[in-house]
């Protein structure tokens, strides 16, 4: 027997050996080339010209453009989008079939057109109403014809003024707004999804309804799951603001630098006071994002420390207070 397998004695020493990664080594040299490289790069060509860039941030027409058309028009599309979305994922997940076939067509039609084809489309529905756009009876010409009744039109806009919509800032977020309902409706259904039946009927035999335990009790622990996701969507859309120079609108970060593009042909420079300044808004967004993800986290995927109650029984995270 040796004297590792005697009882009670102490195993000899372990000769641990490093491991070595040269590897990790060769890659950091490269990655601190590439980042020298890309400074000097920045710094010595003259073609990125830093002051017109600084100059072009600074205009006011651009900085109006970066706050209406870029904040408001991400914010107030969003807000249509979750809100669109949470109810087209609880229309999904209803027990009337009609209800669910119309979540599905409005979350595939708008899921399937490229947000820049469907805000072009937008911007030209001016067209497609030439005599103006009327909510009424359908087909109520027939009943005027037959019976002698008059229309019946609860309310007619005319075509000028529905093409200065359309073709706006107001067109531009509805479309951007529909567009992120069909997303976010697949975003709030695997959110909604995730709550354990249990808990639809523990709130249910509490005598709530179906609307105040998915208020009360399925949509905050839904939020884990909707958070994470919804963030990126987020800065997604302050991104795809840049899209509606489609319909167009002049209230716009892009288009506003597009027109001094245009006009003094520093077409580095102006790219680079647009990327600033998403490079700066979407940070913002990301810092926001870790903070709410940690809010709606808490209890989850953490072990605290059991505390022992008066009955005996061990509480962690989620006992009782």
């Amino acid at each position: 027997m040796s004297s590792a397998e005697i009882p009670g004695e102490r195993p000899g020493r372990i000769e641990a050996v490093e491991v070595h990664h040269p590897w990790r080594w060769v890659a950091v040299a490269v990655i601190a080339v590439l980042v020298l490289m890309l400074a000097h790069l920045l710094v010595t060509n003259s073609n990125f010209n830093w002051p017109f860039t600084l100059e072009a941030m600074n205009q006011s027409i651009v900085i109006r453009g970066f706050l209406i058309g870029t904040l408001v028009s991400t914010v107030v599309a969003m807000v249509i989008g979750v809100l669109g979305g949470v109810l087209l994922a609880v229309l999904r997940l209803s027990d009337n079939p009609v209800l669910r076939g119309v979540s599905w067509v409005f979350t595939w039609f708008f899921r399937a057109v490229p947000r820049y084809v469907l805000l072009t489309f937008i911007g030209g529905l001016g067209a497609l109403f030439a005599t103006g756009f009327s909510i009424g009876f359908p087909f109520d010409f027939l009943l005027t014809q037959w019976f002698g009744t008059p229309e019946l039109r609860l309310l007619t806009i005319d075509q000028k003024t529905l093409y200065g919509l359309l073709g706006g800032l107001v067109g531009g977020i509805v479309g951007l707004g529909v567009s992120e309902a069909a997303y976010m409706a697949e975003i709030a259904r695997a959110g909604l999804l995730s709550v354990d039946r249990g808990q639809h009927e523990a709130a249910e035999a509490l005598g709530m309804s179906k609307g105040l335990a998915m208020r009360r009790v399925v949509l905050p622990q839904a939020m884990r799951v909707i958070v994470p996701p919804t963030g990126n969507e987020v800065i997604a859309m302050l991104k795809d603001t840049s899209l509606l120079v489609a319909i167009p609108v002049s209230t716009e970060l892009f288009f506003r630098l597009g027109q001094i593009k245009n006009q003094t042909y520093e077409v580095v420079a102006t790219n680079m006071a647009a990327i600033l300044y998403y490079l700066i808004a979407t940070s913002i967004l990301m810092v926001g994002q870790y903070f709410l993800e940690k809010r709606f986290g808490r209890g989850f995927g953490t072990q605290a420390a059991a505390r022992p109650t008066a009955a005996g029984v061990s509480l962690g995270a989620g006992g009782a207070k």
